[in-house]
This record gives C-alpha cells, sequence and structure tokens, in this order.
C-alpha cells in the first residue's frame, strides 16, 4: 500500500507525459469556440501581464547591474505569465503548438488543429492589445520618471529591428523551451511542482533574449502607444524624442517581427518538441508518420 502511494504522488514519466499530451490535444481541439476564444484573451492578457512585470523590474537596469543578471530577473519574473496560463487556465498558442501530437496520432483531423491555433492566435492577440491599452491609458510608463517607458521603448525598438531569419530563429528557440516548459508541466501532480517546472526553461528564454510572438503583441504594440500618445513631459523626463525610435511602426511589428517569430515558434514547438516525442514515446514500431 505505501509503494501504491508514492508512486500515485510521484511525477509522471516521460511515457506517461507524453499519452497526457496526447490527450490534451485531443481536448484542446475539440474545445468550442467560445471557450476557447475567451480562454486565449486570458492567456494573452497574462502573458502581457509577466512583459509588464519585465519591463518594470528591469528598468533603469543599464549601467546599474550587468546585462546578464539584468535579463535574469526579467526572466524570472516574466514566468508569471505562464504559471498564470498552466494553472488558472487560459490557451496559449505557442504552448498550443504540442497538440500536433494528437494530429500525428490521428487523434485529431487537420481542420480541427488549424481551427484550434488560428481562433487562439487572434485570442492572444486581442488580449495582448486590451492590456496594452490599459497600460498606456494607466500611464504606467511614466514610472520613475518616464524610466519604465523608455525601457518600453527600448524593448519594441529593438524587436523591431531585427533580420528576417534572425527572427525566425530566436522564435525557434523560443518556442522550443517554452514548450518544454508545457510539456514538464504534464508530469506535475502539484501547483508547485508545475511553478518550478516552468521557471528554469521560460527564464532562459527571457534572459537569453529569444523571440515570443504573444509576448511580442504587447511589448511591441505599448512600445508604439507610448510612441504615439506620451506627453511632451515623458520626452522630456527621458531626454529622447518619437523620432530616437524609428524602427516603432505597425509595419515592422507585424512584417519584420511578428510574422517571422511567429515561423520560428512553430517549427521549435512542432518539430524541436511535439513531433520529436511523439516519435520517441507514442508512435508505433513501422508506423509511417501521418499515414
Amino acid at each position: 500500500m505505501e509503494n501504491n502511494n508514492l508512486q500515485r504522488i510521484d511525477m509522471l514519466l516521460p511515457p506517461e507525459m507524453a499519452k497526457k499530451a496526447e490527450e490534451v490535444g485531443v481536448t484542446k481541439a475539440s474545445m468550442g469556440w467560445k471557450n476557447m476564444s475567451l480562454l486565449a484573451i486570458l492567456a494573452g492578457a497574462f502573458i502581457a501581464i509577466g512583459a509588464v512585470f519585465a519591463t518594470t523590474v528591469t528598468a533603469g537596469a543599464s549601467g546599474n547591474i550587468s546585462f546578464g543578471v539584468t535579463k535574469l530577473l526579467g526572466g524570472i519574473v516574466f514566468c508569471v505569465g505562464l504559471i498564470l496560463v498552466v494553472t488558472a487556465g487560459a490557451e496559449l498558442f505557442t504552448g498550443n503548438n504540442l497538440i500536433i501530437m494528437a494530429l500525428a496520432s490521428r487523434k485529431i483531423t487537420v481542420y480541427q488543429l488549424i481551427r484550434n491555433w488560428v481562433i487562439v492566435y487572434i485570442g492572444n492577440f486581442i488580449g495582448s492589445i486590451i492590456t496594452a491599452l490599459f497600460l498606456l491609458y494607466s500611464q504606467q510608463y511614466m514610472f520613475g520618471k518616464g524610466i519604465v517607458g523608455l525601457n518600453i521603448l527600448g524593448i519594441a525598438n529593438g524587436k523591431c529591428g531585427l533580420g528576417f531569419i534572425q527572427a525566425v530563429a530566436l522564435g525557434m528557440m523560443c518556442n522550443g523551451l517554452v514548450c518544454l516548459a508545457v510539456w514538464l508541466c504534464f508530469s506535475g501532480r502539484t501547483l508547485t511542482d508545475k511553478v518550478y517546472a516552468i521557471l528554469f526553461p521560460i527564464s532562459a528564454f527571457v534572459a537569453c533574449g529569444f523571440e515570443h510572438c504573444v509576448a511580442n503583441m504587447y511589448f511591441i504594440p505599448i512600445g508604439i502607444f507610448v510612441k504615439m500618445k506620451a506627453p511632451l513631459q515623458f520626452w522630456e523626463n527621458i531626454g529622447k524624442t518619437a523620432g530616437d525610435f524609428s524602427n516603432l511602426t505597425w509595419g515592422n511589428f507585424f512584417l519584420v517581427n511578428l510574422l517571422p517569430v511567429t515561423i520560428g515558434n512553430i517549427i521549435g514547438g512542432v518539430i524541436m518538441v511535439g513531433l520529436i516525442y511523439w516519435f520517441i514515446y507514442i508512435r508505433k514500431p513501422k508506423t509511417p508518420l501521418f499515414s
């Protein structure tokens, strides 16, 4: 009896995690569009909250704290976003790339997969933009005599200056880590298990400067909003002008960052995590992929 109790509270092993990921994929793909949309909006807001936290914590750190430590601090606090998604319940596009495991096992159709991805992606965007608007009108960017807003502008401007291939590669690495965090959560049985499973992979992707499409749905629009709407006092406080952030345009947001980063995120989540673990733990011998 004691051994059975210990077995129930212990973490799931990778083969069991793979089966759970497959089952979760079926559930997600079969969800009604209304609930899916609302949960996706929540996920966009949750990830945006993590981005707000990271932007605020790292504001003013340049020249005072080393680059690596600053990035690490930002990564640790950003984790609140995925913690909320996983434990409170929400639908995040990047994590949902793991639904590919259910498709590979022919438990769902291609239509169900694409339906989920499209609805969730749009919902994530709506949640992120709503949060960015709230932060704009709260004037939180004015805190610290504008130092928070300066950090917002610097982050967003840098993201809009990436090369296409660079953004794809950074997106691949990012969602490889995000999906590994979600994958590790499948092994956990308690809230503590899941929080610790999220902490290190997500901190790693933020600290290393990898690119997450849903996070960027907040990071870049809030930068554009501040550039467009900030009062003269803000620019005087930070000693900059809107012209100093020339990369910040809607065109650059969609074409220079969001498009290639989304492509990279899909490659990273689908191929680098989902299909590899499906092939190892679920695929039956001599069964061709997607046959």
